[in-house]
Order: C-alpha cells, then structure tokens, then sequence
C-alpha cells in the first residue's frame, strides 16, 4: 500500500467514526435492538435456564446478525446523497480501499459493539460456562464477515430510496453459512467438544470476503452512480 492510498485509507475511516459519532443513532438503533430482542426472549419461552441454555448460541447468532442487517443500509448512503461517494469515484485513491476503510467504520460502531455486548446476554439466557470465549472469538470473525458482505448488498442498493427490504433479500442468503458455523461453534464450546473446524470455517469465510467483498461493492459503487 502506498503512502497516498495509506493516507486515503485512514482519512476515509476516520470520516466515518466522525460522521458516526455526530449520528449515534444510527449505530445506537442496532444495539438496542439486539439488547431489547435478547431480553424477550425468556419472557417469550420461559426462564428455564436447561431449555435456554441449549437456545443461547443460536439466538444470539441470529440477533446478532440481524442487529448488523439493521445498520447496513447506511452503509454509502450518507455519501451518495451529498455527492460524495461521486468524488470517491473519480479520486486517484483506490475505491478498494475506500470501501474498506467504510467497512471497517462500520463494523467499529457496530459489530465489535455487538461482539463486546455477547457475554452479558450470553449471561442472561444461561450460557454454558464454557461457550463464553468462543461466543466472542465467533462473533468477532461473524461480524466482520457480515460488514463485508453486506457492503456488496449495501453498493448495489445505494441509488434506491428504500432499498431495505432488497438489501435483506440480497445479503441474507450469504449470511447463511456465517451464521450455521457461528452458532456451530459456541454451541460446541458450551458442550464442551472441539470448535476448531468451525472456528476455521468462520475464519475461511472472513478471508473470503476481506479478499472479494471490496471488489464486489466498489464494481456495484460504480454502476449504481454511473447509472443513477
């Protein structure tokens, strides 16, 4: 990386938490709803902490996924409306590393947030002793994961004005695998039997798509603008 495409990168990222902090909405929505979807669940199937327990790693995979759902439509959105993602376009910097840096963002105020909040819900639905490190180790892999592609769903989504519901319907299949090998892995780690193919898996998958998500999201960045 050279110094000019270094210098982009991290003026890029540092944009983005700026903008985040100015909007804590928009990274806040996602983290109550992943706090309050968490706190119904005993209501809504009882407080017996056998039949929690064996729950626990699924639900806090698929809340965790869908909390990250929540905040990815404003992933370029802000940038297309004030013109800058078009500036991003024709800059001499690599939109690579543009979407990256985003990305990134993005899963700073969002997914490590998650990952951070796990253990005291893991608490709360009765999680195995056991199952409490690799829910972290998991769903640090999972999000970022995640962020990554949601980013393609978010690029080819950016020009629609309530692109939310095609978002969802683009990225969710792609969560899918993340989301069987995520919950795979802490419910393994709870039952006390190995979680190292899972955990490989999860980490293939991330590398996958720290490699192609970009790639994918700056392509869709440019004919959504280009055809706007």
């Amino acid at each position: 990386m050279s110094t000019e495409a270094g210098s982009a990168f991290i003026a890029t990222l540092k944009r983005d938490l700026l903008l985040a902090g100015r909007h804590p909405g928009d990274w806040i929505n996602p983290l109550v709803f992943f706090l309050i979807a968490i706190t119904l669940v005993p209501l809504g199937v009882g407080p017996e902490s056998e039949l929690l327990a064996v729950l626990a790693p699924g639900i806090l995979w698929v809340m965790a996924l869908l909390a990250t759902l929540l905040s990815l439509d404003g992933l370029f959105r802000s940038d297309f409306d004030d013109g800058a993602l078009e500036q991003c376009l024709v800059s001499p910097s690599l939109l690579y590393l543009t979407v990256l840096a985003k990305v990134l963002a993005h899963w700073l105020v969002t997914g490590l947030p998650l990952t951070l909040m796990s253990p005291l819900l893991g608490l709360m639905l009765a999680l195995p002793e056991g199952g409490y490190g690799v829910l972290c180790l998991s769903l640090m892999i999972g999000t970022v994961t995640m962020s990554l592609i949601g980013s393609v769903g978010a690029a080819l989504t950016v020009s629609l004005r309530r692109g939310g519901l095609l978002l969802s319907l683009i990225v969710m299949p792609l969560y899918v695998p993340v989301l069987i090998f995520g919950a795979s892995a802490v419910n393994d780690a709870a039952l006390g039997n190995q979680v190292g193919v899972a955990l490989a898996v999860l980490g293939t998958f991330g590398a996958m798509a720290a490699v192609l998500a970009p790639f994918a999201a700056a392509a869709a960045l440019r004919i959504c603008v280009d055809s706007y």
